[in-house]
């Protein structure tokens, strides 16, 4: 099914409407925090409830499992922007239980990307080129270790503003429960 037309139809009425006033906010995160979770659906609207935020208080970078597995890549930047640029001065890592990152196989993964019309000629040349695509395409074996995994790595990095509070927690899918996994306040 073909969901463009759909979104472009409905975003048309939506903006005839002006029904967008009522997310008006200014770029910069009203409780000055930068939130990384995870992309699973269950969270797009579960989270913000269950945290009480409203539009405008936090930037949310989503990724698959709330993992930063590059230091120097482009979810760790995106931190460093909320921190410089932004005005947050708090970092929260949020994973959740049922995650799909857990229960990752890469070699499941490698055979779908084959069966869809990636080469083994392309499989190979990443190889060859340093790219470890089992390292890389790793899930993690306990959701709250993972999340432990980067919140140190954000608290290591050596661009991370001094003293940044740098939190961990855990959130259930199905009810919002929150869990503290790392209290940065106490780093």
């Amino acid at each position: 099914m073909n969901h463009l037309k759909e979104i472009l139809d409905y975003n048309r009425v939506f903006v005839e409407n002006k029904e967008y006033e009522a997310y008006r906010t200014g770029k910069f995160p009203n409780k000055r925090m930068v939130i990384i979770t995870c992309m699973d659906t269950r969270l797009t609207e579960l989270l913000p409830k269950a945290m009480n935020l409203r539009n405008g208080d936090v930037k949310i970078i989503k990724n698959a499992g709330a993992i930063i597995s590059q230091p120097f890549g482009s979810v760790m930047r995106s931190v460093l922007v909320a921190l410089y640029e932004l005005e947050a001065d708090e970092v929260l890592v949020v994973g959740h239980y049922e995650c799909g990152m857990a229960a990752l196989n890469a070699d499941h993964m490698v055979n779908e990307m084959l069966d869809r019309g990636i080469s083994q000629e392309v499989l190979n040349t990443l190889e060859n080129s340093g790219i470890k695509l089992n390292k890389w395409l790793k899930g993690f074996d306990n959701i709250e270790e993972g999340v432990g995994s980067t919140v140190k790595l954000i608290k290591n990095h050596p661009l991370l503003p001094p003293n940044t509070p740098v939190h961990g927690m855990v959130i259930h899918p199905d009810t919002g429960e929150l869990t503290l996994v790392v209290d940065g306040n106490q780093q």
